[in-house]
C-alpha cells in the first residue's frame, strides 16, 4: 500500500505549467502522476479516457488563462494516467495480469497514499470519469467532489460492448491503424471538428491524431478491455458523499450515459450540464463551456477564482456577485440549460 510503495521522480521540467512526473509503484503495477502546482494545497486529481493522458485530455482547459488561474489558485493538481499511457511509455508484459476496474480504482487510493492525501476533488474524463466514480464510492470519505465529463456508469450496452470489440481487435491485429484512429476520434469529438468533405479537421483533433500515433497499442488495448468489462455502478450512486457536476457534449456517443447518471444521483447535490456542439471530451473541443459551472461548483466549497484586470472577462463570476441560494445545496439539483461557447 502507500506505506511501502517507491518512487521514482523524472527530473524533466515540464513546459505545461512545470509539471513534475513521478511514477509510483503500487500493488497493481506502476502508475504515472504528473504534480503541478503548491502540494501544500488541495487536490484535485484528474484521470483522462482511453488512449489518452494528461497532456492530450486536459490541456485544453489548462491552456485556458481563466480556468487554469481557477484550477491552480485553489488546487495542486494530480494527473494519473492510465497503466502505459504516459509519455514514453513501454509496452506492459503480456505477463502482467489484466487488471480490473476495481484495481484500478484501488490503484487510485495507492497513489494518495503515496502523496499522503486524504480528501481529494476529483475530474474524469469518459473512462477515467468512471474510474474515479467507483473510487469514490468505494472510499467515500476520500472524495470531497467530482467533476466528470462523459461519464460511464453502467455496464456496457450490447452496441457499446460490439463497437468496442471492433476496436479493440483492430489494435490488436493491426496496431493503431487509421480505422482505429477514426474510431477512437469519434469517441472523443463532435463531427463539426472532425472536418469532412467540405471542412478540414480542426487543430485539436489533428493535435490527438498525431498523438494518438505515441501510444503503445498493447497498453490502449489493455485498458479498453478492462472497461468492456465494467461493472454496474448504478446502485452506488445515491450513496456518494460528495457533489458531483457532469459535463457532456450533445453530440456524445456517450449522452445518454450521461442522463442516465443524472437521474440517479441524489439532485439536491447533482448538475448536469450539457454542451452545445460538442463531442466527448468537453475539455479540449469547449473548455470555456466549463468554467462558469466549475466556478459556481467550487464556491459552494468557498474556493473562488482569483481576479486579474489584465485578463479577458469571459467569467464575470465573483463571490460578491452571486446570490446565496445559488450556493444552498438545494441548488445543486437544477439541470443548467445547454451552453454554447464555440468562438466563430
Amino acid at each position: 500500500m502507500g506505506e511501502s510503495s517507491s518512487s521514482v521522480s523524472i527530473d524533466v521540467e515540464r513546459i505545461w505549467f512545470g509539471g513534475k512526473e513521478h511514477i509510483v509503484q503500487t500493488s497493481y503495477g506502476s502508475v504515472s502522476v504528473a504534480v503541478f502546482g503548491d502540494q501544500e494545497k488541495p487536490a484535485l486529481v484528474t484521470y483522462p479516457d482511453v488512449a489518452l493522458n494528461y497532456m492530450s485530455c486536459f490541456q485544453g482547459l489548462f491552456f485556458c488563462p481563466e480556468a487554469a488561474s481557477l484550477l491552480l489558485h485553489n488546487f495542486c493538481i494530480y494527473h494519473i494516467s492510465p497503466p502505459g499511457h504516459e509519455l514514453g511509455a513501454g509496452p506492459i508484459s503480456s505477463d502482467v495480469p489484466l487488471p480490473s476496474v476495481d484495481d484500478l480504482a484501488d490503484q487510485v487510493a495507492e497513489v494518495l497514499d503515496f502523496f499522503r492525501l486524504k480528501a481529494v476533488m476529483c475530474m474524469g474524463v469518459t473512462a477515467g470519469a468512471y474510474i474515479l466514480t467507483l473510487f469514490a464510492s468505494r472510499y467515500r470519505d476520500r472524495v470531497i467532489g467530482l467533476i466528470l465529463v462523459s461519464p460511464l456508469c453502467k455496464t456496457p450496452s450490447w452496441t457499446q460492448w460490439l463497437y468496442t470489440k471492433v476496436m479493440s481487435n483492430l489494435l490488436y491485429f493491426y496496431g493503431m491503424c487509421g480505422l482505429a484512429k477514426e474510431f477512437l476520434l469519434q469517441r472523443y469529438f463532435s463531427k463539426e471538428v472532425r472536418g469532412s468533405t467540405q471542412f478540414l479537421e480542426s487543430d485539436i483533433v489533428q493535435a490527438c491524431r498525431s498523438l494518438l500515433d505515441e501510444r503503445r497499442v498493447v497498453n490502449v488495448w489493455r485498458f479498453l478491455e478492462t472497461m468492456n468489462g465494467r461493472h454496474d455502478l448504478t446502485k452506488d450512486l445515491k450513496n456518494l458523499q460528495c457533489r458531483t457536476l457532469i459535463f457532456v457534449g450533445d453530440s456524445s456517443p456517450f449522452h445518454s450515459d450521461a442522463l442516465h447518471m443524472i437521474s440517479k444521483l441524489d439532485r439536491r447535490y447533482s448538475v448536469l450540464v450539457e454542451v452545445q456542439e460538442c463531442g466527448s471530451v468537453v475539455t479540449e473541443e469547449q473548455p470555456h463551456a466549463m468554467l462558469i459551472p466549475m466556478e459556481y461548483f467550487f464556491m459552494g466549497y468557498g474556493l473562488y477564482r482569483p481576479c486579474n484586470p489584465n485578463s479577458s472577462p469571459r467569467s464575470p463570476l465573483s463571490p460578491s456577485c452571486i446570490s446565496p441560494e445559488m450556493l444552498s445545496p438545494e441548488s445543486m439539483g437544477v439541470k443548467l440549460k445547454p451552453i454554447r461557447t464555440r468562438i466563430l
